[in-house]
Formats: structure tokens, C-alpha cells, sequence
């Protein structure tokens, strides 16, 4: 007699946010009650591809019986939570991190989601002082092959980009964070030069980036130039057809030009990461 598998019952917790009750799976962070609740809750450092590393603290909220604010993108949720994602210590908190992100960086080509939560907490960056004199933003972009840029004038340090080079999804570990404090900055193993080092180019840093850091070279010259328009960009979904494993590939078409290839972070094969010649090997396609 054949046995039909049952999958094992999923426990339910119950917590409050913002006054409202929310339920979802043991094992949900906060971030997901947020979401399942239809709350719109910043992030930063966080994908849904990546594991959290709480390091940006964009996405505190306040926790009924804790000190501290907590991140909601690692915390688990517990029976009986009560959670407030907007009070004033939030509020406050939420707009600090990202005035002092600002100051520190430039953020002009950052996604348009950070400038509209920006304008949203009212930050004002300019009250922590001129950040083009800091030595972060005083750097000019490495520019070392034709496929990525690297413009760390713009690194927030979210780590990202370490995540996905490492047990998130390549196993490259070609990138890594060196120094401490003020100091600290991405940088390649051993801080050897990019060729030299273990990267291989499948461009899943530039995939996860949230503010421009890592970008394609050919978004970068088209910003020099201010041909760059997403605005009129149309985005077709294809097949990779390099080889059979399937993956997605999201082609960013403009004035009838292939600009750069991304994949969807939810599709069940890449989850968001592709290969070399998934997200670069386009060129024979157009003149």
C-alpha cells in the first residue's frame, strides 16, 4: 500500500503590530508580520535571497518589554509580541541611521525606495556636516574591466555583497570587509587586485547593491553621459539560454539596447543570482 506524504503542521504565533493582530508561521521574523500585516517597513542591508546580517538598522522596531530597539529582519516573533513600527523613538532612530548614511557617502544613485523613506523621516543629512570631504566619498571609481564598476564612494557597508559571494550563493568569498571603524571598507580577499583575486564575475554583488556601489559599466558610462533613463527602460523576462539549468533573466531594454540583465529574487532556480554569462554574456545579441 502506497503511503501519501503529509507535510508536517505548521504552528502558529500571534502577535500585535501597531494595535492590529497579525499570525503568521514559528520561525517568522518580525519583518514578515510587518509585510503580512501590509506594512511597508525600510530595509537596507536585508534581501530576501540573503541572510540577515543586522547591520544597517533601518528596520528597528519597538518591542513591548525590551530596552532596545530590535531588528525586525533577524528577530523572531514570540507569543503575545506586542510591536510598534511607528512610534517617535522609531521614528527618530529610523531618520539618525539614515541622515548619518548621507553624510558619509553619496547617495544620488542610490534605489529610489532610500531617497523616498528619506523624505518620508525628514533626514537631513547636511546637519552631520559636508560629506564630499569624507575620505570614503573622496575616492574615484575603479574601473577594471567592461562588465562592472566599483564606485565605493556610495558603500554603505550593508554587506550584501560579501553575503552573496559567499554561503548565500556563490562560495566565491572573492569579497570580504577589511579594517575597523572609519576604516572599514569592502574590499577583495587579501586586498589583491580584482584579476588576481577569486571573484568570477557572475555579478551577483551588483544584484543585491541597494545604492549604485557595484553597478554594470554600462549603466555607469550611461550616467556619465545622462543617457540613462529607467523611466523608459522596458524589462522583458526570457530564459538564459547558455545552458539547460533554466534561469531567469529580466532583460533592461532601452532605446531598443539590451542595458543590463537581472533575475527575479523569488524565480525557484536562481533566486535572484546568475552565472557570468547569465548576467554579462548579452553583447552578441545587438551591434
Amino acid at each position: 500500500m502506497n503511503e501519501t506524504p503529509v507535510g508536517v503542521p505548521t504552528t502558529l504565533v500571534e502577535i500585535t503590530v501597531d494595535g492590529e493582530t497579525v499570525t503568521v508561521p514559528e520561525g517568522a521574523t518580525i519583518l514578515d508580520a510587518c509585510r503580512r500585516a501590509g506594512l511597508d517597513t525600510p530595509t537596507l542591508c536585508w534581501a530576501e535571497n540573503l541572510t540577515p546580517v543586522n547591520v544597517c538598522r533601518v528596520c528597528v522596531v519597538e518591542v513591548e518589554g525590551s530596552r532596545v530597539l530590535v531588528p525586525s529582519c533577524s528577530r523572531p516573533v514570540e507569543e503575545g509580541m506586542v510591536v510598534a513600527t511607528d512610534s517617535e523613538r522609531v521614528r527618530t532612530s529610523r531618520r539618525m541611521v539614515l541622515e548619518l548614511l548621507a553624510s558619509s557617502v553619496a547617495m544620488d544613485r542610490a534605489d529610489e525606495e532610500i531617497a523616498d523613506w528619506m523624505n518620508h523621516y525628514g533626514s537631513r543629512p547636511e546637519r552631520m556636516g559636508d560629506h564630499h570631504e569624507v575620505a570614503t566619498v573622496a575616492q574615484p571609481a575603479k574601473v577594471q574591466d567592461e562588465l562592472y564598476v566599483r564606485d565605493y564612494e556610495r558603500c554603505i557597508l550593508c554587506y550584501k555583497c560579501v553575503e552573496a559571494c559567499g554561503d548565500d550563493a556563490q562560495h566565491t568569498f572573492a569579497i570580504a570587509t577589511a579594517g575597523r571603524g572609519f576604516g572599514a571598507h569592502i574590499s577583495t580577499e587579501f586586498d589583491v587586485e580584482l584579476p588576481e583575486s577569486a571573484c568570477v564575475y557572475c555579478g551577483n554583488c551588483i544584484g543585491v547593491c541597494p545604492t549604485g556601489a557595484l553597478v554594470f559599466k554600462t549603466e555607469h558610462d550611461m550616467r556619465l553621459t545622462g543617457t540613462w533613463d529607467a523611466d523608459a527602460q522596458e524589462v522583458t523576462r526570457t530564459v538564459c539560454g547558455f545552458c539547460g539549468v533554466g534561469c531567469n533573466l529580466d532583460l533592461h531594454v532601452q532605446d531598443e539596447r539590451i542595458v543590463k540583465v537581472t533575475s527575479p529574487a523569488d524565480h525557484s532556480v536562481t533566486d535572484g543570482h546568475l552565472c557570468i554569462k547569465g548576467r554579462f554574456g548579452w553583447q552578441h545579441a545587438q551591434p
